[in-house]
């Protein structure tokens, strides 16, 4: 039951509902947004799993048997190149007595082994050994396999959904063709990559994710000088599932391999992707973020630098140095966001007034998340 200070969940609601209006506020969303769990279980139940998550890129997965495992609110998920060259996503749930095969994290195996008691499956997740169950007349071998999850390789990025029947990404990212396609991004390779916890809401990440307002305050050497929090971002949502927003530069982007337009070479072109997903594509440079809710307050940070293949091969290349520029940022936003979600639960905290440099993008993503909860 909601505590005195805390409002009921469809109080809540109710607020959300008011982004979908024709003129909805121009407020941040209510502090216990962030910090409920009634909310919580609805995210779990409406949006969680049955939404797309964007969890590696293709590079990660180059030879049969790589794998990358990740935990999306609660549930694990595996993914992994099998010996068909097939990309899967199973449930690394020992179907036997539940341990997990594998931990969070990359690697390579021939096969996944139960290390409670050495059940093993293949890459393609039937089991292929069950030591002693011969004598169990009623276990059949054959029957036995990891449960899959949709999966869908778009452009080299790799996105998984908790819902084996989903419509495919794919139908909504297409939309985005027209904006990235100079980029190539099929054919850019992966120079860098980490995965990162943070103790913040989900929602807090990707508020901070659609404005660029904060560049402001928590970027003021890293991206102000050449990306400044004052400007104006064009947002263009494509669908409730994908939207596009162009942050403008002080510099033009430059990209010697890439045949870039003059809107491509002037802005940041990102897309993101509901619910938490995201890349920003700079001249030959791409970086992929996605944030996995992990509970109400912490969320694992997977994301990735991308560039050509001639400059990949240079080894003091621009996309390598932006190895150190993208840590820096996102310890800046780590530590920025952490403190906001401190802040939330104070008796004081109320909604916030949004500033017009921040509420196009805001306002998208609360409306996007409103119908998700709602309809």
């Amino acid at each position: 039951m909601p505590t005195a200070t805390e409002p009921r969940l469809d109080t809540l609601l109710a607020s959300l509902r008011e982004y979908l209006g024709d003129a909805p506020p121009a407020l941040s969303l209510p502090p216990t947004a962030y910090t409920s769990p009634q909310l919580w279980e609805l995210e779990r139940e409406r949006i969680f799993s049955r939404s797309w998550f964007l969890v590696a890129h293709a590079d990660q997965l180059r030879e049969p048997g790589d794998y990358v495992s990740v935990e999306i609110a609660g549930e694990p998920v595996v993914v992994v190149r099998g010996t068909d060259d097939e990309v899967r996503a199973l449930s690394p749930i020992c179907r036997h007595r539940l341990m997990p095969l594998v931990e969070p994290g990359a690697g390579h195996a021939e096969a996944f082994t139960c290390q409670y008691h050495l059940w093993k499956y293949g890459l393609d997740g039937r089991l292929r050994g069950a030591p002693y169950m011969n004598g169990n007349k009623d276990f059949e071998a054959r029957d036995c396999r990891l449960p899959e999850f949709a999966v869908e390789v778009w452009n080299g990025f790799v996105w998984v959904n908790l819902d084996a029947g989903a419509e495919p990404i794919s139908t909504h990212l297409d939309l985005t063709a027209d904006e990235f396609a100079n980029y190539r991004l099929g054919e850019m390779v992966q120079v860098d990559s980490w995965s990162l916890v943070w103790k913040a809401n989900w929602k807090l990440v990707m508020e901070n994710g659609h404005e660029n307002y904060h560049v402001l305050g928590l970027h003021r050497q890293t991206l102000e000088p050449f990306m400044p929090g004052g400007a104006e971002v064009y947002v263009q949502p494509y669908s409730s599932w994908v939207m596009h927003l162009r942050i403008p530069l002080t510099v033009p982007a430059v990209a010697e391999s890439l045949s870039l337009n003059e809107v491509q070479k002037a802005h940041g072109m990102l897309l993101m992707g509901f619910p938490s997903g995201a890349f920003i594509a700079m001249g030959d440079q791409v970086v992929w973020l996605s944030f996995l809710p992990l509970t109400i307050d912490r969320v694992q940070v997977v994301g990735g630098v991308l560039t050509t293949p001639d400059q990949a091969e240079i080894p003091e290349t621009t996309a390598r140095t932006q190895q150190a520029v993208t840590a820096m940022i996102n310890d800046e936003d780590r530590l920025g966001l952490e403190a906001v979600q401190r802040g939330v639960g104070s008796r004081f905290g109320d909604r916030g007034h949004l500033s017009p440099k921040e509420a196009p993008g805001m306002l998208a993503f609360y409306r996007n998340l409103a119908h998700a909860l709602l309809e």
